[in-house]
C-alpha cells in the first residue's frame, strides 16, 4: 500500500482547503467480505476526521485499525510480508514444499488466527500469559530470527518451484473459479463467527 504522504506530499497540499480531513482507509482483499480496514492519518489529519471515519467504518460493519501515522505497508501488509518472507525462505531452503507451508498455515496457525490475533494467541499459550510466553520462548525466537536475515529473491528460481506446485494443484484457467470458492468460504466463515460471537462471546 502507498502512504498518504507519497500520494499527497505536503508541498502539494499545504494550501488545500480541508486537508485536515484527508486520510487513508485501506481494506484487505476482498473488502466486501473481510472486515479489517486500516485508517491511517497524514501528519495534518485532525482527530475529528479520524473519529468520524472510525464510527463510519463500524456502522458499515468494518473493524477499523486506527493507526497513529504512516509506515510502508501499514500493518496488514507488513504482517503478511513477514510471513511470506519466511514462507519463501522455507521453500528455497528445501525445508518444505509450497503446499507443506500452506498446510502449516491453513490447518495450523490459521485455525486460531480466524478468531484471535498473535498477542492473544501467545497470551493463551503459556500458563502465566503473555509475559510467561515471552520469558519462555524469546531465546528460541531470537535464534530463529538470526536465520531469517537472509532475503530470498521472490522472482528467482524458487518462484518456479512454487508456481509449479500451485499449478499442479490449480490450473491457471481455474483461478477465477477458485477465487469465487474463496469468497464463498469467507462468507461461511463470517456467518459462523457471527453465530459464535452470539453463542460463546467474543
Amino acid at each position: 500500500a502507498s502512504s498518504t504522504s507519497a500520494l499527497l506530499p505536503s508541498k502539494f497540499t499545504e494550501h488545500l482547503d480541508g486537508r485536515s480531513r484527508c486520510l487513508v482507509a485501506h481494506p484487505i482483499n476482498p473488502p466486501y467480505l473481510i472486515k479489517a480496514v486500516e485508517v491511517v492519518p497524514s501528519p495534518w489529519t485532525n482527530q475529528d476526521a479520524m473519529e468520524a471515519t472510525r464510527r463510519l467504518m463500524i456502522e458499515a460493519g468494518q473493524s477499523p485499525i486506527m493507526m497513529t501515522g504512516e509506515i510502508d505497508g501499514f500493518i496488514m501488509n507488513r504482517m503478511q510480508g513477514a510471513l511470506l518472507e519466511e514462507a519463501f525462505r522455507l521453500v528455497e531452503g528445501g525445508h518444505a514444499s509450497a503446499e507443506d507451508v500452506d498446510i502449516g498455515i491453513r490447518e495450523g496457525l490459521a485455525a486460531r488466527w480466524a478468531f484471535m490475533g498473535p498477542f492473544e494467541t501467545i497470551d493463551l499459550n503459556a500458563p502465566g500469559g503473555v509475559r510467561d510466553y515471552a520469558t519462555r520462548y524469546q531465546g528460541m525466537f531470537a535464534n530463529m530470527f538470526e536465520q531469517m536475515k537472509t532475503r530470498v529473491d521472490w522472482a528467482g528460481p524458487v518462484l518456479d518451484e512454487i508456481e509449479n506446485d500451485r499449478r499442479k494443484r490449480l490450473s491457471a484457467d481455474q483461478l477465477e473459479e477458485r477465487q469465487k470458492w474463496r469468497d464463498r468460504r469467507l462468507m461461511a466463515l463470517a456467518a459462523h463467527k457471527r453465530t459464535q460471537d452470539r453463542e460463546t462471546g467474543q
